[in-house]
């Protein structure tokens, strides 16, 4: 069984939305290419480094409309590697209706998207997911996928769809790497997914170290 990797950009406010450009996810959401003003030569490398053994991309429907518009256009003398990755491996689009799939290499998921997905995990050994929010939280909400790997931006936008949107449920992390910082303070996150639910305490307890005089 293969792994299923989550590649997610977000504000300080976890809006996901539309980071690369207007017209990504425009619905009701004026700051479509937020990220944009935000990169850097560390958060680029640290991108390509985790596409480094992809053999598939999972997409949503709206998501991969983007990325069959340009990515077939471009070259790696300018795309660092990214282009001849994502022209090359298998694609597998999440749509409830019937899409264009004239990317080369592209695969329309079955209705039964949980199980869809599992195939495909057990088809490869690295899959990404890259945008694809709505997707996202639906694998979020199943607990359907092992990492996450979260690029957080310092802004804040009030407005947009979260990563972990409505319905999100319960969840135990595990840190997987120390957080790196980027010149212009984005901080790259790398979480697994863990075993179990969150649990509860009192702060109040001896063993918190509050509440009490030492």
């Amino acid at each position: 069984m293969g792994f299923i990797q989550i590649e997610m950009f977000a504000t300080l406010d976890l809006v996901g939305q539309a980071p690369g450009g207007p017209e990504e996810d425009p619905d009701g959401f004026p700051f479509g290419g937020w990220q944009a003003p935000l990169m850097d030569d560390v958060a680029g490398a640290q991108i390509a480094a985790a596409y480094e053994g992809t053999d598939a991309l999972l997409l949503g429907r709206r998501t991969y409309d983007v990325f069959a518009g340009y990515w077939p256009h471009q070259d790696d003398s300018q795309a660092g590697g990214i282009a001849e990755l994502f022209n090359r491996v298998p694609k597998y689009v999440a749509s409830r209706g019937t899409p264009d799939l004239s990317w080369a290499g592209s695969h329309h998921l079955g209705p039964d998207l949980v199980e869809a997905v599992r195939e495909v995990r057990d088809r490869h050994e690295n899959v990404k997911v890259v945008g694809s929010l709505n997707l996202v939280q639906t694998l979020l909400r199943e607990k359907l996928f092992d990492r996450l790997d979260l690029w957080v931006h310092l802004i804040a936008l009030g407005v947009g769809k979260k990563v972990f949107g409505e319905g999100a449920v319960p969840a135990n992390f595990t840190l997987l790497e120390p957080p790196v910082a980027t010149p212009t303070g984005t901080v790259h996150l790398r979480y697994g997914l863990a075993d179990g639910t969150p649990g509860t305490g009192d702060m109040s307890e001896p063993d918190r170290g509050l509440g009490h005089e030492g």
